[in-house]
């Protein structure tokens, strides 16, 4: 049955014979409201399928029972699993605690018209709250909404001395991931080893390069700067990036960490283009156990992130903190990670 949009509350109180406060606090599920009155109430709602103005309740002070999940793509993402993945994992941790999620694509965060319709959202009490995935490690716009007030979400980030209770903090445990791979690496018996970077504005991308100088080290191994290639978190930068290694490269690693799967895509179809197998020719590793990893040839060994459970747990969070009205601590929390290992890599003799 479709919404009666000509009833409203005044004509919802008169068939119930009630006032219109009366209606009002039915709708609102306060306490003192007889049982008798609240059902005569509640069936001539239903009767009439009469949904409360929601304007007028965030304007009286109630919430939304939304939340904004924003997005920062520079390119299309609808085909794109893992974007999708966490996309639905917040709106099911959303759901689970009876709020709807609003999502938005931001394709350029500096741009001012994308500014002012993610502040419209805050300041309109349009949402209760935000997350934003794949932003700046700083961005100017999430600081100036938690300094607002606003309950925030962010997936990685990193801000020394930033701790207000309205900030929540969710980062993948990426510099031990990295480790993680190159422990694998060594493992194998690889010592020459290269890695292609992520976009190092955002938190995870130095983060990682951080875990990969550390394991190096680790071991002893020397850090070639003629394998530490630039790359931004895409197949299309993983491409490039091999690309360039093979050119101007007159010795290729035995072995490369890709700053996540999407970029390992890329660079194991340039290295096919190139007649380079893998890992007869090269092994590789990525990091973050996208969906299509286990199903590509050869299927690619990765550090998995729980990227479902994470996005429903950062969610569950953010409403918890909203619902609080930011009365907790700082919220931080760091995600661990998984070596899943697959047909991407493989031991090495001594003399290679």
């Amino acid at each position: 049955m479709r919404a009666n949009k000509d009833i409203n509350s005044n004509e919802i109180a008169r068939l119930a014979g009630v006032s219109r406060s009366t209606v009002s606090r039915v709708i609102n599920n306060y306490p003192n409201v007889p049982p008798e009155t609240r059902e005569k109430v509640m069936k001539i709602i239903e009767q009439y399928n009469y949904f409360p103005n929601i304007s007028a309740q965030v304007l009286a002070g109630k919430r939304a029972k939304s939340i904004g999940v924003f997005l920062v793509a520079r390119g299309q993402f609808s085909s794109d699993i893992l974007t999708n993945l966490l996309i639905t994992s917040v709106i099911e941790g959303a759901s689970d605690c009876g709020y709807y999620a609003v999502t938005n694509i931001i394709r350029n965060i500096k741009d001012p018209e994308s500014i002012k319709i993610v502040k419209e959202m805050f300041f309109q009490r349009r949402i209760d709250g935000g997350i934003f995935i794949g932003t700046n490690n700083h961005e100017p716009l999430i600081e100036e909404l938690i300094a607002e007030g606003f309950v925030v979400g962010v997936v990685d980030q990193d801000l020394p001395g930033r701790s207000e209770p309205n900030r929540v903090v969710f980062n993948v445990a990426n510099e031990e991931g990295s480790v993680q791979a190159v422990d694998y690496l060594v493992s194998l018996n690889h010592r020459n080893i290269g890695i292609i970077n992520g976009e190092m504005n955002r938190y995870a991308g130095p983060s990682k390069f951080q875990g990969f100088i550390k394991g190096m080290k680790k071991h002893h191994l020397t850090v070639h700067n003629n394998w530490i290639l630039p790359g931004d978190f895409t197949t299309e930068g993983g491409y490039h990036a091999a690309q360039t290694l093979l050119k101007k490269s007159k010795q290729l690693p035995t072995a490369l960490f890709a700053a996540n799967d999407s970029t390992a895509f890329g660079a194991m179809k340039a290295f096919e283009e190139h007649g380079i197998n893998i890992p007869e020719d090269l092994s590789i590793i990525g990091f973050d156990d996208h969906t299509l990893s286990r199903y590509i040839k050869p299927a690619l060994t990765t550090i998995r992130v729980d990227f479902a459970q994470m996005m429903q747990d950062l969610s569950k969070k953010l409403i918890e903190v909203i619902e609080s009205e930011a009365k907790n601590p700082f919220t931080k929390v760091k995600v661990t990670t998984q070596l899943l290992v697959r047909d991407s890599c493989k031991p090495i003799s001594d003399t290679q």
